[in-house]
């Protein structure tokens, strides 16, 4: 496993690369919300395509570098940046019992990004 600046790059590396397939997810479920409208249906899910693209090509970099083992459960911080996005810009209300959750995810991929 890489250590020192090479660790904090991947690390920077694997937050945008989840944070732009998050991101894609959002967009996906917004266009969904748009379907009456077919232009802004079609510009939406082109950009959450462009996202996710993004992100797996992001993904792809890190992964060649990485134990795959450390790689994915430090994209596991998908689970809580796409509850966040949701609940910030759509709107969707989280339980306390999510937001416990969140706070399990984060600490374990804490713990995993430390290792």
């Amino acid at each position: 496993m890489a250590t020192g600046n090479s660790k904090a790059r991947n690390i920077g590396f694997l937050v945008v690369s989840t944070t732009l397939g998050a991101i894609g997810q959002l967009l996906f479920k917004y266009s969904l919300q748009q379907l009456a409208a077919t232009y802004i249906f079609a510009l939406w899910m082109s950009a959450g395509i462009i996202a996710y693209l993004a992100s797996t090509v992001v993904y792809f970099y890190v992964l060649s570098r990485v134990h795959l083992s450390w790689a994915y459960t430090i994209g596991g911080m998908g689970y809580v940046i796409a509850i966040v996005l949701a609940a910030a810009v759509l709107g969707e209300p989280v339980s306390a019992l999510r937001w416990a959750g969140i706070l399990v995810i984060t600490l374990g991929v804490v713990l995993i990004g430390l290792s």
